[in-house]
This record gives C-alpha cells, structure tokens and sequence, in this order.
C-alpha cells in the first residue's frame, strides 16, 4: 500500500513538474512570436527607409516650394535610424507614416511630379510596404495580445512573475495618425 502511495505522490509530482514546464515553454514561444513579429515589421520599415531616399531625389526637383514637407520625411527618417528601442522606432514609424501622407498629399499639385514614371514607381512601392506594415503590425498585436492574457492567467502568471515577464505594449496609432492631412499647396512652378 505504501509504495502505491509513494507512486501516486511521484506521478503527481511528475505531472506538476510537467505541467509548469509546459507553461515555461509556452510563455518563451509566446515571447519570441512577439520578438518575431517585430524583427518583420522592422524589416520592412528598414525597406521603407530606403526606398524614401530614391523617393526624396526625385522629389527634390519639383518639389521647390515644398521643403517642409521633404524636411519632415528626412527628420522622420533621422529618427529611425537613432531608434533603439521598439517603442522609439515605433514612435518614428509613425512620425514617417504621418509624413509620408502629408508628401503623397501635396504631390497632387505637382502634375510634372505624378507624371514623372520613378515617382509613381517608388509611390506605388512605398504604399505596398505600408499595406504590409500594417498587416505585420496586426500580427504584432495579436502576439502580443495573446502574450498579456496568458501571463496574468491562473496558474500562468505564477510561472510568469518567476520569469518575471510583463506585459507588452502594443502597437498603437495615435490621435495625430487618424486626423485628416492638411493640404496646402504653395505656389508651384
């Protein structure tokens, strides 16, 4: 009988110590995803990048009375390449987006511009990452939406607070990004 209770308490033991490094190696896949997803968003924000410089030279040319504009694309751009972190490159992303809009809007004044065969090219790539972007930084969210809720569920969130995992932020658009873009045009040439 004793050795049918030693047995007994062995397995649960065994179960237990199998059950939390299921919940161990769940919550690190969940971390990498998160990692994952990110490093793809990066990726294609680093295309971005340097499709906007080709997009800046041909620009230049027409755009004379637009330096503003062009400005806020090579600052966005500077912020990029300082970034570090997710949140700072997060932050520059859409510091880009907002600017990149603001570009594609005061382009409508410029005929010369739009006729211009690499501006609609690199126009037409630069939309295609950002379709893209946005696609990635769905998936981003839903990692990590799925990262928060497992760590502070019962019992993951006692393997998680050893981890000593927190919740991740997610991607958000800010109140800027969803407003309208201004358009004022200068007088062109």
């Amino acid at each position: 009988m004793d050795t049918i209770v030693t047995l007994g308490f062995l397995f649960a033991i065994f179960g237990l110590i199998a059950y939390v490094v299921m919940i161990f190696n769940g919550l690190i896949a969940l971390k990498n995803d998160i990692a994952k997803a990110w490093s793809n968003i990066d990726i294609l924000l680093k295309q971005r990048h340097d499709e906007l410089s080709k997009l800046l030279d041909v620009c230049k040319g027409y755009m004379d009375y637009e330096r503003d504009t062009l400005q806020k694309i090579t600052q966005a751009r500077s912020l990029y390449q300082q970034a570090v972190s997710v949140d700072q490159k997060a932050q520059a992303d859409q510091s880009m987006t907002s600017a990149l809009r603001g570009l594609f809007a005061v382009a409508e004044n410029y005929p010369q511009l739009k006729a211009n065969d690499n501006f609609m090219r690199l126009q037409g790539r630069i939309t295609e990452l950002e379709s893209e972007i946005a696609d990635r930084r769905e998936f981003y969210n839903d990692s990590v939406n799925t990262f928060n809720i497992r760590i502070q569920q019962m019992p993951d969130t006692f393997v998680a607070s050893f981890m000593t995992l927190t919740p991740q932020p997610m991607f958000k658009v800010e109140e800027a990004e969803k407003a309208d873009v201004p358009m004022t045009f200068s007088a062109a040439k």
